[in-house]
């Protein structure tokens, strides 16, 4: 959580940083799922899940990648 809050005081600075990204991506997927237990047969918002899981999950690769 700390990383978190230190991550955020960084915002403004490097929008387009992966670390960014993960974060940002995190917070859509924590969103989209809580919306998910309620609405099970939301279709569409299932689908746009699952793409945003692929991006994060290329975008880590790729930064374990470059290490």
């Amino acid at each position: 959580k700390n990383t978190f809050i230190s991550f955020q005081k960084k915002k403004e600075e490097s929008k387009g940083s992966v670390e960014f990204q993960v974060v940002s991506f995190t917070n859509k997927i924590r969103r989209l799922t809580s919306h998910l237990e309620l609405h099970r047969k939301d279709y569409l918002s299932q689908r746009g899940l699952r793409k945003i899981l692929g991006k994060r999950q290329r975008l880590l690769a790729s930064k374990k990648k470059k290490k």
